[in-house]
């Protein structure tokens, strides 16, 4: 996708704030754009430039190098909805859910997902994202808050693994399958992951 030039040394002062943050989102743009085609390894600084319609120099100004970049675009807010108001018997059909909204409305995801699983700059960021968010919230209603990394492994494995089938490897049935059906599937497994006695 072809981002319009943004020019980033406005005549007049009072717009650079605005102009700043115009070339910084065009960059984000077409970084995950980028990322998510060519992954982390074969994605370059300048073809990202060339993306966002700017010279390579103001990705480095921005940004430093491309780990720091990708460090940025990759930037996610899985947005998991409180578990704690949720009657405990439903939470896991409400985050499986919510999982497929946020796949099937964020493409952003689906990018990182693809650098996860070739580069390992790729998955560790899967990893933090998932670590920060994703934790908190199985630790607020699993039986026992100290058990709640492993819970939320098992939880992201699922999460992941159906997105991999679904929207990267395009796996038969699971990439034409409902959404009620995955939900009817999945949520009695994340279901006994969050709330189960430990075996």
């Amino acid at each position: 996708m072809k981002h319009e030039a943004v020019a980033d040394t406005p005549a007049d002062p009072a717009h650079a704030p605005r102009r700043s943050d115009a070339t910084r989102a065009a960059i984000l743009e077409a970084a995950r754009e980028r990322f998510a085609a060519d992954g982390y390894e074969r994605a370059t600084i300048r073809a990202i430039a060339r993306d966002a319609g700017i010279d390579p120099s103001m990705v480095m100004r921005y940004y430093g190098n491309k780990e720091g970049l990708f460090t940025a675009a990759s930037e996610i807010d899985l947005r998991i909805p409180r578990l704690g108001a949720v009657p405990a018997r439903h939470v896991g059909a409400v985050l499986v859910t919510h999982f497929l909204d946020r796949w099937e409305a964020d493409d952003v995801l689906t990018g990182m997902l693809r650098v996860g699983v070739t580069n390992e700059a790729g998955a560790e960021r899967m990893r933090e994202i998932f670590k920060a968010q994703l934790g908190p919230v199985v630790a607020g209603v699993c039986p026992d808050p100290a058990d709640a990394p492993r819970r939320a492994a098992l939880v992201a494995s699922q999460i992941l693994g159906m997105a991999l089938a679904r929207y990267v490897l395009r796996f038969p049935p699971a990439a034409t399958m409902s959404r009620d059906e995955l939900i009817a599937w999945l949520a009695p497994t994340i279901q006994r992951y969050l709330t189960a006695k430990q075996p």
